[in-house]
Formats: C-alpha cells, sequence, structure tokens
C-alpha cells in the first residue's frame, strides 16, 4: 500500500476528515522528517510506513480530546504531535515548546515548506516558560514522567483546561505516584491505525476539584 493510501486509510479509521491539501502537508511534513533525520537524528524510526502510524496517526488520534482554542505542545521535538495537529485543525492556534534548538530550526523549516500559519515556536524549557495568556489545551508526548509534567503544566493551564499526556502502556506506576491523583479526569485508551502497541491519553486538570 502506498503512503498516500494508508494515509487515507488512517484517517479514515480515526474519523478524522483531512482534504487533499492537508493530506499532501502531512505527508511533506513526513518525507521532511526521513530527509533531516540523517542528520539531525530526530527519531529513531526510520522507515516511511512505520513514521506514518507512530508519527503522523498517532498524533492525530488525539483530536477529539484537543479543546478548541490555543493549544500548547510541551517538548514537542520534531513538531510531535503539534503539527500533524495543526495541518488537521487550522482554526486552532497552536505553540510548539522545546528547549532543543537544532529540533526547533527543523521545526521553523519545516513550517515555511508546508506553510502553516497557525504556529508559533518557543524555544525554551517548560519550567522557564511565562506566556501572556494561559492555553486551552497542553499536550506533551515527550515528558515521561507525569507528575512533572503536571507541575509545571498547571501554570500554564486555564482554569477549565485541559493537561492530556500521551503515554504507551497504562502508566499504573505514574499515576501511583502523583501527589494528588484526582487531578486524572480519565485515562483512554487509543486505537492507532497500523500499530498493536497499546497507547493511553491521561487527561489531567490543573488541581483538585
Amino acid at each position: 500500500m502506498s503512503l498516500e493510501s494508508a494515509l487515507r486509510a488512517g484517517l479514515e479509521a480515526l474519523d478524522t476528515p483531512c482534504d487533499e491539501a492537508q493530506q499532501t502537508r502531512l505527508l511533506d511534513y513526513l518525507g521532511l522528517i526521513e530527509r533531516w533525520n540523517r542528520t539531525y537524528n530526530l527519531t529513531a524510526v526510520r522507515e516511511p510506513a512505520e513514521m506514518l502510524s507512530k508519527h503522523l496517526l498517532d498524533s492525530l488520534s488525539v483530536l477529539p480530546w484537543v479543546a478548541p482554542g490555543q493549544l500548547l505542545d510541551a517538548g514537542t521535538g520534531a513538531g510531535l504531535p503539534g503539527i500533524p495537529l495543526a495541518v488537521a485543525s487550522p482554526e486552532r492556534e497552536f505553540t510548539l515548546l522545546d528547549s532543543s534548538s537544532k529540533k526547533l530550526r527543523f521545526v521553523q523549516q519545516t513550517l515555511a515548506i508546508i506553510t502553516l500559519d497557525n504556529v508559533t515556536l518557543e524555544n525554551r524549557r517548560i519550567e522557564d516558560y511565562q506566556p501572556e495568556e494561559r492555553f486551552d489545551t497542553i499536550i506533551c508526548r515527550a515528558f515521561s514522567d507525569l507528575q512533572e509534567l503536571h507541575r509545571h503544566a498547571s501554570k500554564l493551564i486555564a482554569p477549565d483546561g485541559r493537561i492530556l499526556a500521551m503515554k504507551g502502556v497504562y502508566p499504573m506506576t505514574e499515576i501511583e505516584c502523583l501527589e494528588d491523583k484526582d487531578v486524572v479526569d480519565e485515562v483512554i485508551p487509543l486505537k492507532v491505525p497500523g500499530m498493536d502497541a497499546q497507547r493511553h491519553l491521561v487527561c489531567m486538570h490543573a488541581a483538585a476539584q
């Protein structure tokens, strides 16, 4: 199956409609990751078909839980999940945050090539980030620890906003280690087309209600 066909099938399985221009942007982004990966080591995944499921479709699988408005992708790395979400959801505004100048150079080049205008970049650590306005959604794919993510994201999230942590297997130990377990609203199992591995989305709020 071609990448184009696999992407269309994956979007249909996720019930995420994207027009031809959006699909072209997603595939162009995938091609840029593959090309730059040889020099910048952006991801351990090397095969384009595997990148499609593990990066693009995995990122898009969380779209139903992303609130309208302003979104922060904390620790975006090569632009995941922020760029795929921004392509699929042009009505939202995205801020991609990362402390790695090297990776953000790739992201900046990508935004210019695929012409995304609903994304801004911030080259700093989350603990040093002080935006003028708080975010409706904060999402992260890279934080290994829920407690650390919650501690930093709580200072940046709107009062009724959601903190979303993308995880593999059900993160029982991390949840048990939270100082306040009541901040977890739900843990949603995700089904990503083309992936057999478990994926979960941990949805949290800023403080116990």
